[in-house]
């Protein structure tokens, strides 16, 4: 189908006679050749609230007394990626989110049930701070110059479970590892250097895993075996000894097997260092420099399917490392993701609570005979459509006249 529409995409005419402009067209399409799996999208749709909610929770806790105006929050909720009322929102999850009133205006804290698992969370940080400095060594120690820009490692710190101010509180406890350099003297050139090597670090969670095992280092593959192709594909670039991403890659040739071999492995690697086994591949590609990432990053995770999973879901390209997760579940869960996992069992507690209110509420109304409104069921606008239909209303094709001229084209010229 793709093919098809670029072939005959110069044909098309618009309605002012001027050849037609497919919007992004290569951009928009690179990404839908992967197959849904609807246990790893189940996975994300689960993160997506808590994500939400869990920034709600740092703005408060930034804001001054804790108590932040619901105005305030209202002006935030586009930069959330959130519609509608920040109090409707707020209303959602009283188990989280204290909402009270003062000379007229709304505020809201946390509940007190919030603000011990904050206290429990900011244990688990401290107890965890040798593990965090040695996350951070990891990946100075992939990247080709063993040095990673502050600004970038800001963008991946919640991925990796850093606090905020893990610059202040990891780098000074070890200046043995660690260094700020800033070589040209502006804000954003910070930098965080390694200062020495750590042998007994460069050692990747597949190789700890296979020395478990007693067997060599090598991928695993979880796709069903009716993918015949890519599982005959996966088993060809398995059959090569596994490269370490921490290997020095600037003995590795371009386009080699041995340098595809490394990134797959430095990806892996990276993966396995964040909480959840995924990331955003926009945030992953600000990396490409560090870590010697291929440019089109999205086709070569595409191309290695039994290993990484892309998803487009909320319309952000995200990558799961598939064997992290079993099902929808994560196969190993870091300390700090249970304490965050808390956190999601509360905001589901608040939801049924407020539930079960308006619930009781539509039927005291009924009983005293005023009408409820039945509110039309929206279809979820993250809701998955077939790849075809996409393929056409991202193109732009929504007016029938429109659609009927493309079609005519599309199948009427001569190949």
């Amino acid at each position: 189908m793709i093919m098809i529409i670029v072939r005959f995409s110069k044909n098309l005419k618009s309605r002012d006679g001027s050849p037609y402009s497919f919007p992004s067209l290569s951009r928009r399409f690179s990404l839908w050749s992967m197959k849904k799996d609807p246990d790893l999208e189940s996975a994300l749709y689960h993160n997506r609230r808590w994500i939400v909610n869990n920034q709600i929770k740092n703005m408060i806790l930034r804001y001054p007394n804790q108590t932040v105006p619901v105005n305030f929050l209202q002006k935030k909720f586009k930069t959330l990626d959130l519609q509608g009322r920040a109090l409707n929102w707020l209303n959602k999850y009283p188990c989280c989110f204290e909402v009270f009133q003062e000379n007229g205006e709304h505020y809201c804290r946390l509940t007190k049930r919030m603000l011990c698992l904050v206290e429990e969370e900011e244990s688990v940080k401290k107890e965890q701070e040798l593990v965090f400095a040695e996350r951070l060594a990891k990946i100075l120690m992939m990247s080709w110059n063993k040095r990673v820009n502050v600004v970038k490692l800001d963008e991946l710190k919640r991925s990796l479970g850093f606090p905020d101010d893990y610059l202040l509180r990891i780098l000074p406890k070890h200046p043995e590892m660690f260094r700020l350099v800033n070589h040209s003297g502006r804000k954003s050139a910070l930098e965080v250097e390694l200062v020495s090597w750590k042998p007994e670090l460069a050692i990747s969670h597949l190789e700890i895993s296979a020395h478990k095992q007693n067997i060599e280092p090598c991928f695993s593959c979880s796709l069903p075996l009716t993918w015949a192709k890519s599982w005959e594909r996966f088993n060809e670039f398995n059959s090569t000894p596994y490269v370490s991403p921490y290997v020095d890659p600037s003995g590795l040739f371009e386009g080699s097997k041995e340098k595809e071999k490394r990134t797959v492995a430095l990806v892996h690697e990276l993966l396995s260092l964040t909480l959840w086994k995924k990331m955003s591949i926009v945030k992953l590609g600000h990396f490409k420099r560090e870590l010697a990432l291929p440019e089109k990053l999205n086709v070569f995770l595409l191309h290695h399917p039994g290993i990484f999973y892309v998803s487009n879901k909320y319309k952000s390209y995200t990558v799961l490392l598939r064997d992290g997760y079993r099902g929808s579940e994560l196969v190993q869960r870091d300390s700090l993701v249970i304490v965050k996992d808390k956190f999601g069992e509360l905001m589901q507690e608040g939801l049924h609570e407020y539930n079960q209110r308006r619930r009781l509420l539509n039927l005291e109304k009924r009983k005293k005979g005023i009408i409820v409104p039945k509110l039309e069921k929206r279809k979820d606008k993250n809701a998955e459509m077939s790849e075809e239909e996409d393929q056409v209303s991202r193109v732009g094709l929504f007016d029938p006249e429109e659609r009927k001229r493309f079609y005519k084209i599309l199948f009427d010229e001569d190949p």
